[in-house]
C-alpha cells in the first residue's frame, strides 16, 4: 500500500439463515471470500452489515467470531456507533480487547431529532480516543448530523486516535478536498463510501481508500491501486467497466446486493433480511446478476 490507510476496506454483510437466525458458519465464509477478493481490510457491524437489525448479544458474538476467524490476515474495523457515549466507549474497549485494529463510528444521533451538537460529537469521539484504538469517523447522511470541515479538522488535530475519515455525504469529493487541504497531515486516511458510486471524483480529490460493499472489491480495488499509482486512464477504464453494476447496487439494492451475489456464488446459503427489510424484487435481482456476470467477479464463483 502507498500508505498505512489506503486501498479497499469493504463492509462484511451479516448472513442470516432462512429462519432469521445469524448464520455463524456463513459469516466465516463471507470473511474468507472477502480475503480471497484481495481486500486491504474488512469492516464489520456497519450499516451494510445490518447493524440496526441485530441484538447486542449478536453484535458481541459477531465481533468475537469475526476477529478470531480473520486472525490477523487483514486488519478489521469494528463499527461501534451508538447515541450513548458510555455504550460507544464500552464497545470500543470490547473491540480493542478482542484485537480489532480500528473502530468506526458515526456522530451521536437517534432518529430524526436527537442529534449531537458539535461539542457533544467532539466529546464522544474524544472519549473513545482515550480507549487507545484508531478511529474512523463515518460522515454519512443516515445520521443527519452536520459535520462541517472545520469541526472535522479540529477533531483530527486534537484527538490523537482519530485517524480515518469515511466521507459519504452529498458532494463527497468537495468535502474530501477541503478536509485534506485544511487538515493536512492530521488526515491520515481520507476514504469514501457509498459503494464507490463517486469513487473517481473522490480519488481525484485526494481520497486514499474506499469502503464499499463486499460485492466486487476484487474489481474495485485495482481501480484504487491504479489511480494511486498514477495510472489515471487505467483507473478510468476500470471504473467505467464496473459502474453499471455499482450504480444498480447503490440506487436499487443497497446492502441486499452483496448478499444476493454471495448466494448466487455459493458463499452463503440465504440472503434473508430481517423484517421490516423486504427481499429484493426478482426483477431487481435478475438485473443485478445480469450486470455482474460479464465482469466475472470472484463472488459469483467462490463457492462453486
Amino acid at each position: 500500500m502507498t500508505q498505512r490507510y489506503s486501498g479497499i476496506w469493504p463492509v462484511a454483510p451479516t448472513p442470516f439463515l432462512p429462519n432469521g437466525q445469524v448464520d455463524a458458519e456463513g459469516m466465516k465464509r463471507v470473511l474468507d471470500c472477502m480475503i480471497d477478493q484481495g481486500v486491504d481490510g474488512i469492516c464489520i457491524l456497519a450499516n451494510f452489515s445490518e447493524q440496526f437489525l441485530i441484538t447486542d448479544d449478536e453484535r458481541a458474538a459477531l465481533t468475537r467470531l469475526s476477529l478470531e476467524h480473520v486472525a490477523g490476515r487483514v486488519p478489521v474495523i469494528v463499527t461501534i456507533s451508538h447515541f450513548a457515549t458510555p455504550i460507544v466507549v464500552d464497545r470500543a474497549k470490547f473491540a480493542k480487547d478482542l484485537g480489532a485494529d480500528i473502530v468506526m463510528m458515526m456522530p451521536p444521533y437517534h432518529g430524526a431529532l436527537l442529534k449531537g451538537t458539535p461539542e457533544q460529537t467532539f466529546e464522544q469521539f474524544r472519549a473513545v480516543g482515550e480507549v487507545g484504538i484508531p478511529i474512523m469517523l463515518q460522515d454519512a447522511p443516515l445520521s443527519g448530523v452536520d459535520l462541517p470541515v472545520p469541526l472535522l479538522v479540529k477533531m483530527a488535530q486534537e484527538i490523537e486516535m482519530l485517524k480515518l475519515f469515511k466521507i459519504e455525504c452529498p458532494q463527497a469529493a468537495a468535502k474530501l478536498r477541503a478536509l485534506i487541504e485544511e487538515g493536512g497531515d492530521s488526515i491520515e486516511g481520507p476514504f469514501d463510501g457509498e459503494e464507490a458510486i463517486t469513487l473517481l471524483a473522490d480519488l481525484d480529490a485526494g481520497a486514499t481508500g474506499t469502503m464499499t460493499s463486499a460485492m466486487i472489491p476484487d474489481l474495485i480495488g485495482p481501480i484504487v491501486q491504479d489511480f494511486l499509482a498514477g495510472k489515471r486512464q487505467a483507473a478510468i477504464d476500470g471504473y467505467a467497466r464496473v459502474l453499471p453494476a455499482v450504480n444498480h447496487e447503490n440506487r436499487q439494492c443497497g446492502f441486499r446486493a452483496a448478499k444476493a451475489a454471495m448466494v448466487e456464488g455459493g458463499v452463503i446459503a440465504s440472503d434473508f433480511c430481517r423484517h421490516p427489510i423486504p427481499p429484493l424484487h426478482p426483477g431487481t435481482r435478475a438485473m443485478l446478476l445480469e450486470l455482474l456476470r460479464p465482469l466475472d467477479p470472484l463472488v459469483l464463483r467462490w463457492g462453486k
